[in-house]
Order: structure tokens, then C-alpha cells, then sequence
């Protein structure tokens, strides 16, 4: 079945993918790393001292973009407009209110004490 398949083109699979797990693994990793640097510089651990912290559900953005697409109208000239693609449906983000971000709960808590 997979006689037609070299070493050269495994080998290619092979570092594609360690490349996606590094990829997708890479947040997790930078955290450990990141947090004790941010305390050893007198930081704050959560959010380095940016006094926000991005939403975890928008990724930051403030808008949520779903991963099913609406097809483009049947009206020519609608379809010309767009592009020639489809458009992508999005909303949004209704837990940060659109902003994308939150005040850090560690920093706030400090200010407050202060």
C-alpha cells in the first residue's frame, strides 16, 4: 500500500509532525518557563505587570469567529462583492464585553490593598 512512499517523504511526515505538537504545545511550555522569570524580576506571575489579561475565550480579539461558513447569496453582483469567497459569520465576545480582555485579578487585589 505505501510502497511508493520513500524514507525522504517519512522523514518529512515525521519533523511535520513534531513541528504541529511543538506548535500547539508551545503556550503550555512558555507558561512554565515564564512564570518563575516574571517572579524573579518582582513581576506579577499572571499577567507580567500588563495589568490585563487576554480572554480566553476570544483569544484576545473581542470577537468570537465560528468555523462553519455562510454561503454567499444567490444575487450575482452580492457574490462579486464579497470577493468571490465566502463570508465568515462572527460575534461578539459576550464574557469580556467585546474588549478582548480582562483586568488582572492579582493586580487589582494589590491595588486595592495598597
Amino acid at each position: 500500500m505505501f510502497d511508493h512512499i520513500t524514507t525522504s517523504e517519512i522523514a518529512g511526515y515525521a519533523v511535520g509532525a513534531v513541528l504541529l505538537c511543538a506548535t500547539i504545545s508551545a503556550p503550555k511550555i512558555d507558561s512554565l518557563f515564564a512564570a518563575p522569570q516574571r517572579s524573579s524580576l518582582g513581576m506579577c506571575k499572571r499577567c507580567g505587570d500588563l495589568k490585563v489579561i487576554a480572554c480566553r475565550k476570544c483569544k484576545g480579539s473581542g470577537v468570537i469567529r465560528p468555523f462553519n461558513f455562510i454561503p454567499p447569496p444567490n444575487d450575482d453582483h452580492d457574490y462579486q462583492l464579497a470577493g468571490s469567497k465566502w463570508r465568515l459569520a462572527s460575534s461578539s465576545c459576550a464574557k469580556c464585553q467585546a474588549r478582548g480582555h480582562f483586568s488582572c485579578p492579582k493586580c487589582s487585589k494589590n491595588l486595592l490593598q495598597s
